[in-house]
This record gives structure tokens, C-alpha cells and sequence, in this order.
């Protein structure tokens, strides 16, 4: 997982789960039960974080429109920062 705590409200919990698993994972919750690459990763430590920063959640999907595609390429679920990006858009559309 990330050594590094993102710099912004909350950001210490968001790297605990990652950014980009955090859409994954979100956008299974809420759009597409069949989109499954968050659990190309252990989710045992992730998924407690995630039930606990439910009023977290359309904050960091605004910041991860911001973030940089280079690092958001670096993700082990196998998802384009711009995949991730438009997974973003689309689950602020329910916030």
C-alpha cells in the first residue's frame, strides 16, 4: 500500500485504500455489480476504511479528477487513469 498520505482533507484514510481502488470500489457499490477489479488487491484492511469515510467519498472523487494520470496509472487493479477518472464523473452524477 501507499507509504505517503494524500494532502487533503482525509487523505491519510485515502491511502490507506488507494485512489484508484477506491473508485473500483465505489463504482461496484453504486453503478456496476459486475465491475470487479478491486479485488485484484487484498480488500481485508480496505473495506473497513472505506465504511468509515462514507462522508469522505464525493470530496475524494473531485480530488481524483485532479490527480496526475502518471500516478494514477501506477495501480495494481488494472484500470487507465482515464477509466478511473471517468469512473469518477460518473458516480459524482449521484452525490
Amino acid at each position: 500500500m501507499l507509504s505517503h498520505a494524500f494532502n487533503f482533507e482525509g487523505g491519510e484514510f485515502l491511502s490507506k485504500m488507494g485512489a484508484s481502488w477506491f473508485v473500483s470500489y465505489l463504482y461496484y457499490k453504486k453503478i456496476d455489480k459486475t465491475h470487479t477489479n478491486w479485488t485484484l488487491v487484498g480488500t481485508s484492511t480496505r473495506i473497513p476504511v472505506f465504511n468509515k469515510t462514507g462522508n469522505y467519498h464525493d470530496y475524494w472523487l473531485r480530488k481524483i479528477l485532479e490527480m496526475d494520470d502518471n500516478k494514477l496509472n501506477t495501480n495494481k487493479i488494472k484500470l487507465s487513469a482515464p477509466e478511473i477518472k471517468n469512473m469518477a464523473k460518473n458516480l459524482l452524477k449521484l452525490f
